[in-house]
């Protein structure tokens, strides 16, 4: 922190995001004229140049500051979004381009470089007049890893962050239950390689990637098929896509996960139910309490980016009074409950004292016919075994079952009508009688499952409907798992479906939904045992459920 007078130069913010800030509505009232200090050249740990924006209230006075680092560029939606709010709320904001994007110098790389870029930032802060030596740290997604990268070393400085729908573990992003989230590795390619270049330019992108989408995770072999569809070969993408372990050395240092285990700085959690990265956000929040960390988690009814639409007015209030809190002293906008979730089904907000909250699990077991039960069906008199068929599909890669809507990083994402996608032949449902009474699920979902299969090669996608009065099938939580290679006779498996809060309520129905998969969301399985990403033959296996399988939802109780 230098002790030089510092004169704020008379830049204003790029009309883009001044135009953009006034349309917003439903924000807390500016306290200041936002000015800025475009381009600053701020040495990176090997000395290249990273590209800087600093934004600040046009006031005398001392101020926090607040580190934004983004390989998305500093123009709009983050400039208006973190630039220009926050420094009329009175903050210096330091929002900087990640090394090879945005101008800045060097050569981008998903995880290798955040940690050390980030502390030599802060080494630069110290040296700038304005730096009073209280730092905040905020952003979504991968804004929210360079975040979690800071903290595994934090500096003295660091008094706050607010990490909103926020990675911490690259390799998750990708891949799944054994499986690669095939649709989510192609928008983060997409939005890597093309956002920072300007809002043009990623439009274009965007576009270009819907329109080769098909034929691209249509593709035998799929290794390389994005190449069109992105513009070009992506080195870093590829080494995610070919590496599906988590345990292979290629992912080493790439989880920042371990910064919440020990750590004293005041955190904010925010994402949605329907966030490709909410389990991601609830991992944390449990690391962060069982490290005795200060710690608040918000998840709202959102996706991952209509956090940031629909939701940034709850979303930026929820920042900005935990942002005041730690770092200006003024505890006055915090909300008593460290917990606030919304209850899907019931459109209301619930605060609680943590997450889960306790719940007791119940098991809603599947039974002949398509229902699903509270209690273990019968066959012929005596209790169903685990060899008992319940049901049984063909699931076909040529013709691979359809993903609608769920946990994914586009505008496609949420909560959908699932009433085509149940009518199609390799799409299995359970469905209970009406409801009686409210249910109400929070907490982790799962689907405990016997299966067996005639070729040993197929994924098992599972997915939790709420059924209303009507009919309508509607997604509420999800997961699929690559079956182990085996012989015929029935496995056992888990396949988590993310954790959730929602409110079955009188007259509707509680309903488990399973396929062979979720196309593009996932890469399908091809049957033949070949890797993902090489195989050249579809294989059809036919996928049978057996009895003992169940639902386990964590009940709650009902508050009336």
């Amino acid at each position: 922190m230098s002790g030089a007078t510092w004169v704020p130069p008379s830049g204003k913010p790029p009309l883009s995001a001044r135009l953009l800030r006034a349309l917003w509505r439903g924000l807390p009232a500016r306290r200041y004229e936002a000015g800025r200090e475009p381009d600053l050249g701020v040495p990176a740990a090997d000395g290249s140049p990273l590209r800087t924006d600093h934004y600040f209230p046009r006031a005398e006075g001392d101020f926090p500051t607040l580190l934004v680092r983004s390989p998305y560029g500093r123009g709009v939606p983050w400039s208006p979004m973190y630039g220009v709010l926050f420094a009329e709320q009175g903050f210096h904001v330091v929002l900087q381009s990640c090394r090879g994007t945005g101008g800045s110098g060097g050569e981008f790389h998903l995880w290798r470089n955040e940690a050390a870029d980030g502390r030599a930032t802060v080494d630069w802060l110290r040296d700038q007049p304005w730096f009073n030596g209280a730092l905040g740290t905020l952003g979504p997604s991968y804004l929210g890893y360079v975040q979690w990268a800071l903290a595994l070393d934090p500096p003295p400085e660091l008094r706050a962050m607010v990490v909103q729908v926020g990675l911490h573990d690259p390799h998750a992003l990708f891949h799944r239950g054994g499986a690669l989230q095939l649709e989510n590795a192609l928008l983060v390619g997409s939005g890597m390689t093309s956002q920072h270049r300007g809002l043009g330019t990623f439009v274009r992108a965007t576009l270009r990637l819907r329109r080769h989408l098909k034929r691209m995770t249509r593709a035998l072999p799929l290794r390389g098929s994005y190449v069109r569809g992105l513009g070009g070969d992506v080195p870093w993408l590829d080494g995610a896509m070919s590496h599906p372990d988590a345990g292979d050395p290629f992912w080493k240092g790439a989880s920042t996960g371990g910064a919440a285990d020990g750590l004293r700085t005041p955190t904010r959690l925010i994402s949605g139910w329907q966030d490709a990265l909410v389990d991601q956000t609830v991992e944390q929040y449990g690391r962060l309490r069982r490290s005795g960390c200060g710690t608040s988690l918000l998840i709202g009814p959102w996706t991952h980016t209509s956090a940031l639409q629909e939701g940034w007015p709850e979303v930026f209030a929820e920042s900005l009074a935990w942002l005041r809190a730690h770092l200006c002293d003024d505890p006055s906008g915090l909300r008593p409950a460290p917990v606030r979730v919304h209850i899907g089904g019931q459109g209301e907000w619930r605060d609680l004292d943590d997450w889960p909250p306790p719940t007791a699990t119940g098991q809603w077991h599947l039974a002949p016919d398509g229902r699903l039960a509270r209690r273990p069906p019968e066959v012929s008199g005596s209790p169903a075994s685990s060899r008992d068929a319940l049901a049984s599909f063909r699931y076909d890669p040529a013709d691979p079952t359809p993903s609608i809507g769920g946990p994914l990083l586009s505008g496609t994402a949420g909560r959908r009508d699932n009433g085509e996608l149940e009518a199609r032949p390799d799409v299995l449902t359970f469905t209970s009688e009406p409801l009686d009474e409210p249910v109400d699920v929070l907490g982790p979902v799962a689907a405990r499952l016997r299966i067996s299969t005639d070729t040993g090669y197929a994924d098992v996608f599972a997915r939790l409907c709420d059924v209303d009065e009507e009919g309508r099938s509607i997604n509420v939580c999800d997961g699929l798992m690559r079956l182990p290679t085996g012989p015929e006779h029935p496995l056992e498996v888990t396949v988590p479906m993310s954790s959730t809060a929602h409110r079955f309520a009188p007259g509707h129905r509680v309903r488990l939904q399973i396929s062979g998969g979720a196309h593009p969301r996932f890469a399908r399985n091809t049957g033949s045992g070949e890797p993902t990403l090489d195989a050249t033959t579809l294989t059809p296996v036919r996928i049978t459920v057996h009895g003992t399988s169940a639902l386990e939802l964590p009940r709650a109780r009902v508050e009336r």
